[in-house]
């Protein structure tokens, strides 16, 4: 039997080059110690901050419970940093550099950045100025220190959720056609009789629009009295006044549109004008739904 090992010098094919790793490159694997200089499990380039804080610390102060059960979330694996799965208690983290998650969902822990949300009344422009002199939303931002900046538009006309924030990161995910987040209406209109049984339908099956087909994820009606009909829809389209055009296309003017949801951030009981900022709840599953 031949000799395997001298196979490849027998054919006088050279030996392949073992590729050099480029200085740019950063180690398959970092190994972290905690504050006790045991290492830490971890599979990645997580890059534990000396002079930050202790990581069961930062999510005790982001809402996830006492210190004990924050150490019992880092133990069962469910907490990374830097997308690494971190389970040795003591890490410790920058909040205002490194990423959280915990079951998925990331933490806001950088305390300069702020979102709120405002119920945009009607006849209030979606910018921050308007040269026709009409109010806008420079009215709401200036409650906060911080300079806020709308994401997204509702129409003059248009009531409900808008969003407001100075993480210029998650605006322009939130904006950006590649990540379309589902949002809800309430759309009341004129309706002798009541409406027809075939227009929740049709707005699901989809309507064709002068810039192209729209269609509905979700349409329901939700009241009618003989002589108005309310219906909800949901989708994940922003095109110019979709949703009323959507409507006008089987014959229907809106008398009143409100914007209820945005992906997990409701509008809740504000009154027109009043404004919350966003739970951490909302905060984390609305990050990652946009990849953050």
């Amino acid at each position: 039997m031949a000799d395997r090992s001298r196979s490849s010098s027998s054919t006088g094919s050279p030996a392949p080059k073992k590729r050099r790793r480029s200085a740019f490159t950063p180690p398959r694997t970092v190994r972290l110690r905690d504050d006790q200089g045991e290492r830490v499990r971890s599979g990645g380039d997580t890059v534990q901050a000396e002079d930050g804080e202790r990581l069961q610390k930062v999510l005790a102060r982001a809402g996830f419970g006492s210190r004990r059960a924050c150490e019992a979330l880092i133990s069962s694996g469910r907490v990374t940093v830097d997308g690494q799965v971190v389970v040795t208690q003591g890490v410790r983290v920058d909040p205002a550099r490194q990423v959280v998650h915990v079951d998925g969902r990331r933490l806001q822990l950088d305390e300069g950045k702020t979102t709120v949300v405002l119920h945009k009344p009607r006849k209030v422009v979606s910018a921050m100025s308007d040269p026709e002199g009409r109010r806008d939303l420079s009215e709401f931002a200036g409650r906060y220190e911080q300079r806020l900046y709308h994401v997204g538009r509702l129409d003059y006309e248009t009531e409900g959720l808008l969003l407001l924030t100075n993480d210029g990161e998650l605006a322009h995910r939130l904006t950006h056609p590649s990540f379309e987040i589902a949002k809800t209406y309430v759309c009341r209109f004129d309706a002798p009789g009541g409406p027809p049984r075939s227009l929740v339908r049709t707005l699901r099956e989809g309507v064709d629009l002068e810039d192209g087909p729209a269609r509905a994820d979700k349409a329901r009606v939700l009241a009618q009295d003989g002589r108005e009909a309310v219906v909800e829809v949901t989708l994940h389209e922003g095109r110019n006044r979709i949703v009323r055009r959507m409507f006008a296309s089987q014959g229907f003017e809106l008398t009143r549109l409100v914007r209820t949801r945005i992906g997990p951030v409701l509008l809740g009981e504000l009154a027109p004008g009043e404004m919350r900022e966003v739970t951490d709840k909302e905060l984390g599953t609305l990050m990652a739904e946009v990849g953050l």
